[in-house]
Formats: structure tokens, sequence, C-alpha cells
């Protein structure tokens, strides 16, 4: 009677230790789906972060909302830019770094 009592319970560790496995096999794969999904967002978050920093006045920008203009002017501690539109140079309005989508420098051919 002891035996069987004892394979019942090396039974059920096995079980157990089974259920362990697939639930670690679980968590690596949510963790690489995570990954996964994550890096792209911060490759770009970099890239835009790295444009923005290289802003200079004179560059010709696109902003988010489809507009073409030129910057003339960059208050840093504000993080505000002034972006001069239209063909004769009149229109100008202080805009968000962060409403710059694409920066084209004037020497880039």
């Amino acid at each position: 009677m002891s035996i069987l009592l004892s394979a019942a319970a090396g039974g059920q560790q096995g079980g157990m230790l089974q259920g362990g496995v697939v639930m670690l096999v679980y968590l690596v794969i949510v963790v690489g789906f995570f990954l996964v999904m994550t890096q792209p967002q911060k490759k770009e978050k970099k890239r835009i972060e790295a444009m923005l920093a290289d802003l200079s006045i004179g560059d010709s920008v696109l902003t988010t909302s489809g507009f073409y203009g030129m910057v003339i002017d960059i208050n840093e501690e504000q993080n505000i830019v002034i972006v001069e539109f239209g063909s004769d140079r009149h229109c100008r309005i202080p805009m968000n770094k962060s409403a710059i989508a694409q920066v084209e420098k004037p020497d880039a051919e």
C-alpha cells in the first residue's frame, strides 16, 4: 500500500514539474513578443529625437499637418520653433518641435 502512495506522490510531482515547464515556456514567449513589439518603437523615437536635436535655422521642414515651411527661429527652453510658410514668406507660425515630421537641410541635394 505504501508503494502505491509513493508512486501516486511521484506522479503528482512530475505533473507539477511539467506544469512549471509549460508556464516557463509561455513566459518566454510573452517576453519575446513584448521585446519584438517595443524595439521598433524605441528605434523610431531615437531617430525623431536625433532629427529634432539637429534642427537648425534655415532648415526646410514638413509639419505633421502636411505644411512645408522654413525654420526662422528656435526657442530651446520652451521647445518651440517659428516656421515661415507660403511663397511670400509672410506667414510665421510658432509651433512645438514635436509637430515637425521631417527635416531637410538646405545643403542636401
